[in-house]
């Protein structure tokens, strides 16, 4: 019998052109399962074929938890403290194993050996076709649509096939089976049963590619695509640098009498595409990428990653773009937020700024209006830069003189340091009440606090998947906290 198994496999192996390894593994699997159906489905069986006699051995094996984790499978799992009785040196996620009887080859059944066998051999077939058309780097699947499947459409391309999902399509876009069909590889999932490669014509990955196939300046290295934002099958707008001083990023990818860029255009169902320079200099980044609209003035705010970008009445609706698009597709491709608004709402937004601001120093540096005014003026906005910015930065101030500068910085750091004690009261506080919550951490607590929730009852005004965004915790864990927090409610 073991001779006959050694022959069946080496006949398996060449007449499917696949590993003989594959084929002992999908015969220790038909032993494996045919033990299981003797012991209980719920058993974990391991089978190990001797690659040269054909002998083989048969194993019940348990999987080694975490104390705390608790059994869920308790025919397959062993708790640690229990395991480390048997093994001392037994680490969790390791197996315990006994030796159990065999089951004949002949038991096993002839049929349902063979289908597991053909099936192990066709998931190998499948992953050496795939792991071969995955190796010539084509970040692009040009196939044939084979079929649709519940929407999507699978393209073949050779012997492999790859799924293009209803929501990466084109919007409008009409694909039919047998047209011919490019589109980006957006991802390989392997736990799929059906195709793996999943397809996309709506990323701006695809955009890219299809640029460089067109532009060989970027695949030379004289140019480089940034970023790229979509609309598919709108609008979408690159940005683009030339590492060359004698090539024309903008013009070379727009190509003679506009070939380039509408080989792309034609293969996107007409999308429109914004072809913008891109720069190191934020503020001219985001000037190039609102185009054709033009911009009086730019306001940076690096700390909330955000850009006030005012333009004149004639302007305000081409900087927008319809529904908001071109606006929006400028902020995905610089990557800053971008606040549109004409000049009058620019004024009374910085005049609103300004009132605050001069209150502050009002406040808490004890000075009057026209001291306040000075430091507005000179372009301070908070007690920081009062208190740390090199101090001869604010001798250049005109109106003061050196005692009142060291004066303004010792008032601001005294103000800065009470403001810091009243806060972490206040979070000391804020902890305090959340302690009574049962089962919130230290480490909860703090990040709770951080997001402004103070008290059991902000916690039990939280919605769960509020909570799971703020702390990171899993939904039946912050549905327990909340309920925890809200029992006060009901006693």
């Amino acid at each position: 019998m073991n001779r006959e198994l050694l022959m069946l496999v080496d006949a398996i192996s060449r007449e499917k052109s696949v590993e003989r390894d594959v084929v002992f593994g999908a015969v220790e699997a038909a032993l494996a399962s045919a033990t299981k159906r003797l012991h209980g489905n719920e058993v974990d069986i391991r089978v190990s074929v001797d690659r040269e006699s054909g002998e083989y051995e048969t194993f019940r094996r348990w999987h080694v938890v975490p104390n705390e984790a608790g059994l869920q499978i308790p025919d397959a799992e062993i708790l640690l403290f229990e395991a480390q009785e048997q093994i001392a040196d037994i680490e969790v996620d390791d197996y315990i194993e006994e030796p159990v009887e065999s089951v004949p080859i002949g038991r096993i059944g002839a049929q349902a050996a063979k289908q597991v066998i053909l099936q192990k051999i066709r998931d190998a077939e499948r992953e050496q076709l795939l792991n071969d058309f995955l190796a010539r780097g084509d970040m692009i699947f040009v196939g044939t649509v084979k079929r649709l499947d519940k929407g999507d459409i699978i393209v073949e391309s050779g012997r492999v096939e790859g799924r293009l999902r209803r929501n990466e399509m084109i919007p409008k876009e009409n694909l039919r089976s047998g047209d011919r069909v490019r589109a980006f590889i957006l991802e390989v999932d392997r736990t799929q049963r059906g195709p793996q490669i999943m397809l996309s014509r709506s990323a701006p990955g695809f955009m890219i590619e299809l640029f460089r196939h067109e532009v060989p300046e970027i695949e030379q290295g004289l140019l480089e695509i940034k970023s790229c934002a979509r609309d598919s099958g709108s609008r979408a707008k690159i940005a683009v640098v030339s590492h060359d001083k004698r090539v024309d990023p903008i013009g070379t990818c727009v190509g003679v009498r506009g070939s380039r860029v509408n080989a792309v255009t034609n293969e996107l169902a007409g999308e429109r595409v914004d072809i913008v320079l891109w720069s190191e200099d934020p503020a001219q980044f985001v000037i190039g990428a609102l185009a054709p609209a033009n911009v009086q003035s730019i306001f940076v705010d690096e700390e909330k990653h955000a850009m006030d970008v005012v333009v004149d009445e004639e302007n305000l609706a081409i900087a927008i773009g319809r529904g908001g698009q071109n606006v929006r597709l400028a902020s995905e491709l610089t990557g800053w937020r971008i606040n549109i608004m004409t000049a009058e709402e620019s004024a009374n937004k910085q005049e609103q700024e300004s009132v605050t601001v001069r209150q502050l120093f009002m406040d808490k540096l004890d000075v009057d209006q026209e001291v306040a005014d000075i430091l507005i003026q000179e372009g301070y906005t908070d007690l920081e830069q009062v208190a740390y910015v090199p101090i001869q930065e604010m001798l250049e101030i005109e109106a003061f003189d050196e005692d009142t500068v060291n004066e303004l910085r010792t008032r601001a750091k005294d103000a800065l340091l009470t403001m810091e004690i009243a806060h972490e009261e206040q979070v000391e506080s804020a902890a305090q009440n959340l302690r009574e919550v049962e089962g919130l951490t230290s480490d909860l607590i703090a990040k709770l606090t951080e997001s402004g929730i103070h008290t059991r009852d902000d916690l039990a005004d939280l919605a769960v998947d509020e909570l799971t965004e703020i702390s990171g915790v899993d939904e039946t864990t912050a549905r327990t906290l909340i309920m925890k927090a809200r029992e006060h409610w009901f006693a």
